[in-house]
Formats: C-alpha cells, sequence, structure tokens
C-alpha cells in the first residue's frame, strides 16, 4: 500500500473512486471497493419471464426476514415491488416533494399497487451535511453524491426494525440501461471525453495522469467500452451503496447483481428507442395499466445545493477556476473533494 494524495485526488474526480486498491491519501487510511459477484455464480438469463424467475427464487430465498426496498420512480425498484407485498418502502423526497414530482408521484402508485407500506425519506442540504462525513470517514475516501441520502434511509429503515434492504442498482449496467454511453462505437479519445466525470486537468493544480485506465481497453483507434463499463462503472457505483448500508449496519441485497445475460446485448435495439428492453417487457408486465417509464438516475438536487457556492479555496485547486461551468454533480465532486481533504487534516469545512 502507498500514500499517493495527488493520484488520489484525480482518480476521484475522474472515476468517482479510487481505482487502485494500494493508493490511499493519507497515512492510517484504507479503502475498499466492492467486489462484483463472481462469473461462475450468476445466473444466466434471456427472456423477460427467465429474469422474472430467477429474481423470485432470491425473494424466496429471503422469506423469514423484514424487508424493506428503496422504491424510486423508475422501473427497476418498481420490478422488485412486484415480489414485496406488505414490505416497507423508502422514497426519497426532496425539497418538500417539490423536486421531481413525477417520480415521486411513480413511486407512491408503485407502493400502492403491491401494498407496500410507503415511508418518505426527506432529505435537505442539512441532512446531506449531517451524514457526508460518516460515509467519507468508512469509505476514507471522498463520495458520491448518493451516499448521505442512502445512509439515511438505511438509518430510517433500521429504526423501522427492517433487516434487510433491498435494491435495484445493477439492472442498469447488466441490462443496457446506459443507453448514452452505449448510443455508438466510441472512438478512444470521445469516449475518454464522455465518460470522465470531472477532468483533474480542470480543477487541480498538480493533477496524475488518470489515462492509463482507459488505456487497459484500447482497441487500435477505438475501445471495448462494454468491458470497461463491466469493469470500471460495475465498481464505482456498486461501491456507494456497499459503504453507506455498511456505515448504517444495515445488509442489503440487489437481486439484479446476480443476473447475467445469456446472449450479447441487442445494441440494434437500445440505440433505436428501446434501453433496458428486457426490463421494459417485465415492467409491462408487472403494471399492464400504465406507460413504461423513461430511464431517471437516482434523484439529488445538486444544482439546488451548489447555485450559491463560490468554489474551492485549499491550495491544491487552482485558482482560476470558474465554477459556474461546471454542472451540479461536478460541483458536488469539487467540494466532496475539499470537504474530506479538510476533514482528513482536521481543518475547518465550507458552510459547516
Amino acid at each position: 500500500m502507498s500514500i499517493d494524495k495527488k493520484y488520489c485526488m484525480s482518480s476521484y474526480l475522474a472515476f468517482r473512486y479510487i481505482e487502485k486498491d494500494d493508493k490511499n491519501f493519507y497515512e492510517g487510511m484504507k479503502h475498499s471497493n466492492i467486489r462484483p459477484v463472481p462469473e461462475k455464480e450468476k445466473t444466466l438469463v434471456k427472456t423477460a419471464n427467465e429474469i422474472d424467475l430467477a429474481i423470485e427464487r432470491k425473494f424466496d430465498g429471503l422469506k423469514g426476514k423484514k424487508l424493506g426496498i428503496m422504491l424510486s420512480g423508475g422501473m427497476d425498484s418498481a420490478i422488485l415491488a412486484s415480489y414485496m407485498h406488505g414490505c416497507d418502502a423508502y422514497t426519497f423526497r426532496f425539497l418538500d416533494g417539490k423536486f421531481q414530482k413525477d417520480e415521486l408521484f411513480r413511486a407512491e402508485y408503485y407502493a400502492r399497487y403491491y401494498g407496500l407500506k410507503l415511508h418518505y425519506v426527506d432529505i435537505n442540504w442539512s441532512i446531506v451535511e449531517k451524514n457526508v462525513e460518516a460515509v467519507m470517514n468508512a469509505k476514507c475516501a471522498p463520495v458520491h453524491s448518493i451516499e448521505p441520502q442512502i445512509l439515511e434511509a438505511a438509518l430510517q429503515a433500521r429504526n423501522d426494525d427492517v433487516e434487510m434492504m433491498v435494491v435495484g442498482e445493477s439492472s442498469d449496467l447488466i441490462f443496457g440501461g446506459m443507453d448514452q454511453l452505449l448510443a455508438k462505437d466510441w472512438d478512444f479519445d470521445e469516449f475518454v471525453k464522455r465518460y470522465t466525470f470531472t477532468d483533474p486537468k480542470d480543477v487541480l493544480v498538480d493533477p496524475a495522469n488518470m489515462s492509463y485506465l482507459f488505456e487497459r481497453y484500447r482497441r487500435g483507434e477505438g475501445i471495448d467500452y462494454l468491458q470497461f463499463m463491466d469493469d470500471v462503472f460495475a465498481v464505482e457505483s456498486s461501491s456507494s451503496y456497499l459503504n453507506a448500508f455498511g456505515v448504517a449496519q444495515m445488509p442489503y441485497v440487489d437481486p439484479y447483481a446476480g443476473l447475467k445475460l445469456a446472449e450479447p446485448l441487442d445494441l440494434y435495439r437500445i440505440r433505436h428507442g428501446e434501453p433496458k428492453y428486457l426490463i421494459r417487457e417485465l415492467f409491462a408486465k408487472k403494471y399492464p395499466e400504465i406507460p413504461v417509464p423513461n430511464k431517471v438516475p437516482m434523484p439529488r438536487p445538486v444544482d439546488e445545493y451548489f447555485k450559491d457556492w463560490e468554489g474551492p479555496t485549499r491550495p491544491e485547486f487552482r485558482k482560476d477556476i470558474d465554477i459556474n461551468r461546471f454542472t451540479g454533480n461536478q460541483k458536488w465532486q469539487i467540494w466532496c473533494l475539499e470537504r474530506f481533504l479538510n476533514l482528513a487534516e482536521g481543518k475547518s469545512f465550507w458552510g459547516g
């Protein structure tokens, strides 16, 4: 293990996690990433009905536990809700319910449809600030913007005596939900620009070169973006759930995580308006009366949170940053990295 703050800052900005397991920010810290389900343990599926049966078998193995579900307005958790009649459901509500009302309305509909007991998890900036240090301390790194709110939901569920939470996080990656990343066969440089969350060169005084990870998947002038997503995005995304639920000491399960398509993704269908075509078919089976919803990320009003933020002040950050050119999600990363560095060095925080 080595201490390499320069690398860790750049890796977090570029990929939203510290990709190298043996690199850490400071002495005494050891970050850890999730280990995906081994290939030999996965269940092969090729139809919506096979997905349905595989998930049903997974829930059969959970009988006897008091279950809760992270219920959004999307397809993945809505499908899982269909196996959970009578269980507790936890739905995020932001800005007094004014943020993404359609998403909230659909989650309420799913809960009524399958007789779930719906709990709102109200999230505001004070909740985020209250929880962010706990998830950063546990991860030994800055975190994804969803982690403080996942922690809040997990703590609420634990107070309700829920024994295990159910999430549908892996479905997008497995079944072709990342439609913008699957939209074309990328040139190498195009994909690097498209996938990099925040370019370290735009933010840091002394950035590390993150091209090594993309180079691992280079194929001539192109890139094996499917394998990149399986290897890189899967770890980044799932590690956020692992960390937040771990802080709450709440066991969780993702019934999609143990599934694998028996045939290659039908990229033609995805590129012609049918992302997650098998999941869409299964959703229509579970909710025949309503249209299949469009995919939306887990909501978090980062644009609102950071609309008045003036940017970082630590010496690691460039002085000429025009903070207004960054998206809300990028501002979160920059803010969170600075807050983590302050926390690790025992200094005061912006707004804290």
